[in-house]
């Protein structure tokens, strides 16, 4: 049997020059006799520009949107003998953030036609044991958040957004990340933008959960006219490095997204066509695509490109069941060049 070698290709975040700049004036000023790799002032002007982006009073960064959800766990309390209810679509440490707290996950089911979490099979799923719901912006395109904000005010559980691929989404034309309790994000390597390989951040309309989640990232830390210890926390900090490149990453961000929709038109015409091998052999783009993805008060983020090949058998059936009959998903990452040419569509 013959080995095909395939390339690593760089899926995720764009490289310019201004971020190497931005990287190299940092390290360079550190050099000086009085440099310091402490993370103020970038630290803040990363965090107050998320906010603003993304529609939310308050940004607090940390070092991956794994760490943004133990987080935002521990500010709310989840502890042994608590629920947590989640989608079985997503990476695992959205549920195993919920885990590690010592709760039960307990997975409700998706809509069909977004690939998100379905608000009506959390309420099937909610006991008086459930402690937050965590749906996820699935491949960038925003939740039934409409949806879920009504569970919120019925229940009174709270709603811990995974936002990791959906920096810049939007939902009926607002920004995704003051929705809920709060969001989660990513900049990983492979999303949409970066901070230099990882990196992550909390973004919520609530001053005090704000504030929760600012001291367990950065030990308890107070500080002020006096500095002190308030609290139990982590090092779950960025690099004062990380927060030059996520600034300038950030001013661009609009910009890869709006490539990125250039991508998915390309790839739909493709499918409609015939014309290319990632859609041969029965692949289609899943209805969504069609449904939401267009609609204009909608921003997809296009983390990733959905396709899917239907079961012989039609008609809605749970995740599980769809596994089990040889429904098959394949998320195709659309490409922009990592170079330093700016050349970012190929």
């Amino acid at each position: 049997m013959k080995i095909r070698e395939v390339p690593f290709i760089a899926m995720g975040g764009v490289y310019e020059k201004d971020d190497v700049a931005a990287a190299i004036g940092v390290i360079s000023a550190v050099a000086e006799q009085s440099g310091s790799f402490f993370p103020l002032p970038e630290e803040t002007q990363f965090q107050d520009m998320l906010a603003e982006h993304e529609g939310a009073r308050r940004a607090v960064a940390v070092n991956s949107c794994g760490t943004a959800l133990d987080c935002c766990m521990m500010a709310l309390g989840v502890k042994e003998g608590d629920e947590v209810i989640t989608t079985p679509l997503t990476f695992v440490c959205t549920a195993g953030t919920a885990v590690a707290r010592g709760a039960k996950v307990v997975f409700a089911d998706i809509d069909p036609v977004t690939m998100n979490l379905d608000p009506a099979a959390v309420m099937e799923k909610i006991t008086p044991r459930t402690k937050a719901v965590i749906p996820v912006h699935f491949t960038g395109l925003a939740c039934d958040i409409d949806g879920f904000d009504r569970i919120a005010e019925k229940t009174g559980i709270p709603v811990i957004y995974d936002a990791a691929h959906a920096v810049g989404a939007r939902y009926r034309g607002k920004p995704v990340g003051n929705r809920g309790k709060a969001s989660c994000y990513s900049f990983q390597s492979n999303k949409n933008m970066t901070c230099l390989g990882e990196g992550g951040a909390i973004t919520t309309d609530d001053e005090i959960f704000a504030e929760k989640v600012r001291q367990l990232k950065t030990f308890g830390y107070v500080y002020g006219t006096s500095l002190g210890v308030a609290s139990i926390g982590f090092n779950y900090r960025m690099t004062k490095v990380q927060y030059a490149v996520g600034i300038t990453q950030l001013s661009k961000i609009d910009r890869i997204l709006k490539i990125r929709q250039e991508r998915r038109q390309i790839d739909s015409h493709a499918a409609g066509q015939g014309t290319r091998r990632h859609f041969r052999r029965g692949w289609r783009p899943v209805l969504h695509t069609r449904r939401i993805y267009n609609h204009e008060s909608f921003r997809h983020a296009y983390r990733e490109y959905s396709c899917g090949k239907p079961s012989v058998s039609r008609g809605r059936r749970s995740v599980q069941e769809q596994a089990g009959r040889g429904h098959r998903l394949v998320f195709r990452l659309l490409r922009t060049e990592n170079r330093l040419s700016g050349n970012l569509c190929q």
